[in-house]
């Protein structure tokens, strides 16, 4: 019954990791396809002060973050899965 209950636990694991790489997946595409449109308004309607610039770093910059956020910054090996290998290599220790 435990094994079923980790099977199980680690079903909701990765199917919540899936979802969260389909958002940062579709806040791409939605970014790919919304900047040249606003490119293009801005460059057809004012094209004397390029503001898309603001629109385009800002929202990269979110986007950056959302990237960073799922998929981790390793600065000294302290990643994601970070934790959980440390509490499991103090298990195995104590064994």
């Amino acid at each position: 019954m435990e094994a079923n209950f980790k099977q199980h636990q680690s079903y909701l694991k990765a199917q919540k990791r899936v979802k969260e790489i389909k958002g940062f997946y579709t806040h791409l595409t939605i970014y790919c396809l919304i900047m040249p449109i606003i490119i293009f308004v801005n460059l057809k309607f004012v094209p004397e002060f390029h503001w898309f610039w603001f629109s385009l770093l800002g929202w990269g910059t979110g986007l950056f973050f959302h990237w960073l956020g799922l998929f981790g910054f390793n600065l000294l090996g302290f990643g994601r899965d970070w934790e959980e290998k440390k509490i499991r290599e103090y298990m195995n220790e104590n064994n």
